[in-house]
């Protein structure tokens, strides 16, 4: 190994240990409690170490939420790939995101609610050279491909790209009433139920 390859997985390395004791932190105490002084301290690294990583705690935040997201979209993917049918196969990844969200309640509102965003990612939008395939899509837009996924053979003639985005926001908000105490928990998976039934009603599908 080069001392150049070296270095550069000492700085991975630490990045990751950044941002998972970032994680780690917010979910134990919440993030008005997780200041960078505090995580480098956590992380036995000076703030000036911390902030050749990261430039501000926003920017941590954020990597946390890209986390999660890419964590969602491949827990959903597992789910619609495990089922069987299209209406089994809605109804599992109905199931495993409302479970993603009751289980790390902090880490999906840091994801869908607290990220602030980060300037990096316009360049995940730029597509490659010539020839060559582009950058991996953008977390948050592989959970919205699989929801995609899993409604699209429902679509019945409906835009599919909308329909994922209407059934992404019911979700969403079941998840954020549930866990503000507005819903019951207990009672999620009927809810859900409902919800895969008006998309699978032929009533429901006329134009």
């Amino acid at each position: 190994m080069t001392p150049r390859e070296r270095r550069l997985r000492e700085q991975a390395q630490r990045h990751r240990l950044i941002v998972a004791t970032a994680r780690e932190m917010a979910e134990a105490e919440g993030w008005d409690n997780v200041t960078t002084r505090r995580l480098a301290d956590r992380i036995e690294y000076s703030q000036p170490v911390l902030y050749q990583h990261f430039k501000n705690k926003d920017a941590i935040v954020h990597a946390v939420a890209q986390e999660g997201l890419a964590e969602l979209a491949g827990t959903l993917r597992a789910a619609r790939l495990g089922a069987g049918d299209a209406p089994e196969a809605l109804r599992a990844v109905a199931r495993a995101y409302a479970d993603f969200a009751a289980r790390g309640p902090v880490l999906y509102q840091t994801m869908l609610v607290l990220d602030p965003g980060a300037e990096a990612d316009a360049e995940a939008d730029e597509s490659g050279p010539a020839g060559e395939p582009g950058p991996a899509p953008h977390p948050l837009a592989a959970v919205l491909d699989e929801i995609e996924e899993a409604v699209r053979p429902l679509a019945a003639g409906r835009d599919s790209r909308l329909l994922a985005e209407v059934v992404w926001s019911a979700w969403h908000g079941l998840a954020g009433l549930t866990h503000g105490g507005r819903l019951a928990p207990q009672t999620t998976p009927e809810r859900l139920a409902v919800l895969a039934e008006v998309l699978t009603d032929p009533a429901a599908q006329l134009t």
